[in-house]
């Protein structure tokens, strides 16, 4: 196996670990919240946050590193059309995600406040949560065109 197989067998690993984590995430959270449960809620939004974690910050981090030991593998220049894209993009990506890591943090701790004093969930969850669900179509959007970039490589 090459240098080059690695990297983009690491590479695409770390897309579908992004991409997988993500989509899995946003299905909990949606489900549980519809239930109401501040105890359901707190226990996944706990599941989420950890997830988030240990499998998208790991990939978040390993994704540029690959993609840069690539491009100088391959010999694409970092401002070639759809390489720069794809970082304009991964960038837009982090700007949504970071946001969004600290708003399940808040809902979770928020969650957990309501189970403990036996109350509903209050306002600033569910503000939060309307935050944190708009928050995941730009996101997830942006990492489904930087995946069709690497694809398909398009001359731009």
């Amino acid at each position: 196996m090459s240098w080059y197989e690695i990297l983009l067998f690491l590479h695409v690993i770390g897309a579908i670990v992004l991409t997988g984590t993500g989509a899995g995430i946003a299905f909990f959270m949606v489900i549980s919240n519809r239930s109401r449960d501040p105890a359901l809620i707190a226990h996944v939004a706990g599941i989420v946050v950890l997830a988030d974690t240990v499998f998208t910050a790991t990939a978040a981090i390993v994704q540029p590193i690959t993609g840069y030991l690539l491009t100088k593998e391959v010999g694409w220049s970092l401002t070639e059309g759809w390489v720069a894209l794809s970082l304009v993009l991964y960038v837009v990506v982090g700007a949504f995600w970071l946001p969004v890591v600290w708003m399940q943090m808040r809902m979770r701790d928020l969650a957990r406040a309501a189970r403990d004093q036996g109350r509903p969930l209050p306002a600033a969850y569910h503000r939060l949560y309307r935050w944190w669900f708009a928050f995941g179509f730009p996101a997830f959007g942006a990492i489904m065109v930087i995946i069709w970039l690497m694809l398909t490589k398009p001359a731009l």
